[in-house]
């Protein structure tokens, strides 16, 4: 079965002090560069997408060098290359689905920034349409988030919950980098 890693966000911009704190950096950065380089010497598909950000203001503008993938990613040769301005990688262009059902993928990786945001809508949708997901939770990250009532949540409990929103909703098997790597 062929397994396409898609490889989400991982941007200069989500360096930028506003973020807030974040949690699993660089450890993330060097999960995605290892699934990256064991995806390239098995010659499986690696999708790349990039945010886009519609705020002119946002690090992650087209016209921001936050913009701008990171090295590691940056360098990669991708099977496909997505842009987006939502959270979901399917909702991006070219269509993502389109193009993993027409190469006959049904298996999807997803790993890169933000856990609880584009990584995990990502994966939900994926479930959601039938893939079967994978998210290597150490190879994502995200940042401390204010709720509604002003009380701020820490990155580290928003990763837990992402796990468990995925692997108890049943839309992906969560895991580690070196699990997957082993598997």
């Amino acid at each position: 079965m062929t397994t396409a890693l898609i490889v989400i966000d991982m941007q200069q911009g989500f360096d930028d002090a506003s973020w807030g704190p974040t949690t699993n950096r660089p450890g993330c950065e060097d999960n995605v560069a290892r699934l990256i380089a064991t995806w390239q010497a098995s010659g499986e598909p690696i999708v790349v997408v990039r945010h886009d950000s519609i705020g002119p203001s946002s690090p992650l503008n087209p016209a921001h060098v936050g913009n701008t993938l990171i090295d590691a990613v940056a360098a990669v040769d991708p099977a496909l290359f997505v842009t987006k301005s939502v959270n979901s990688a399917f909702y991006g262009e070219p269509d993502l689905e389109s193009w993993l059902r027409g190469s006959g993928i049904s298996r999807i990786i997803v790993c890169g920034i933000q856990t609880n945001m584009c990584v995990e809508t990502t994966a939900r949708m994926g479930g959601n349409l039938g893939f079967d997901v994978v998210v290597p939770l150490d190879a994502t990250r995200t940042f401390d988030l204010a709720g509604p009532d002003g009380s701020t949540v820490a990155a580290a409990t928003l990763m837990a919950v992402t796990a468990a929103n995925l692997h108890g909703g049943g839309f992906a098997r969560v895991t580690t980098t070196a699990e997957l790597l082993a598997g």
